[in-house]
């Protein structure tokens, strides 16, 4: 995954100036790995009609959205930590990505995370009050919207963004937002969620600077902030494992 959100908003940026064309968008913001990858946990998979997803029970569980570069294949250290920290999780896959089917898209991710969570409440009797949104990078966006939308108790944002047109006003300045097809528009939503909301940013993140991060958190109402000392954009489930564990372990526990 390494550098791939940067190089794409770069692209992005870029190539939308000369066409704003939504297929060249599309497949600049979501690179996807290769589909058909097997995801890790087998035999925890489950597919409904409108979406894919690795489901591990629990009393609360944790609602995963990954990054742009990544698929459920790549899970596993997210899963394996949260496990370990005694949460169930759901992990949704987006349409377009590894074994799902579809396109994928901004309001495709949407409709893929909200089926698995009504999936969740449906079938496993767990409701929002038991759910903890928590999204990656890209994945940020999805689980701000699905906090918007009521759909869990607490929001976790690991490396997030403000908005794809910001991150590419970061390569272009004065870039018309009026031209971005997927907003993921974190930054407009912020004020009107009011749930706990914890920030996780690597302060030498190299792909979406940790200041983005800083004005997330001043913007949600009830957001705290944990730096991770010298972080970087996908190194915080590996060189940085220990000081993930503390941020989320006590935010989990509610």
């Amino acid at each position: 995954m390494k550098r791939r959100l940067a190089l794409a908003f770069a692209a992005f940026a870029v190539l939308a100036l000369a066409v704003a064309g939504g297929c060249s968008q599309t497949a600049m913001i979501f690179p996807a790995p290769r589909q058909g990858r097997e995801p890790a946990y087998p035999e925890n998979l489950v597919r409904t009609r409108d979406a894919t997803f690795l489901y591990f029970p629990g009393a609360k569980v944790v609602a995963y959205f990954h990054g742009n570069g990544e698929d459920l294949a790549d899970s596993v250290p997210m899963v394996s930590l949260l496990r370990s920290l005694g949460m169930g999780v759901l992990a949704v896959e987006y349409p377009g990505y590894g074994v799902a089917g579809g396109a994928p898209s901004e309001q495709g991710a949407y409709a893929a995370a909200q089926s698995a969570l009504d999936w969740l409440r449906a079938e496993s009797g767990v409701d929002a009050g038991r759910v903890v949104l928590l999204g990656q990078s890209l994945g940020s966006g999805v689980a701000t919207e699905m906090a918007k939308r009521g759909l869990g108790a607490r929001l976790v944002l690991v490396s997030p963004f403000t908005s794809v047109a910001d991150m590419a006003r970061r390569m272009v300045p004065f870039f018309p937002a009026s031209w971005v097809r997927h907003k993921f528009d974190t930054q407009s939503k912020a004020a009107a969620i009011g749930l706990p909301v914890l920030i996780v940013h690597g302060t030498e993140d190299e792909v979406v600077p940790f200041a983005m991060g800083e004005k997330l958190a001043r913007s949600f109402p009830r957001a705290q902030l944990v730096p991770i000392p010298g972080g970087q954009h996908n190194d915080l489930l590996a060189m940085q494992a220990i000081p993930m564990r503390e941020a989320l372990s006590p935010f989990l526990k509610f």
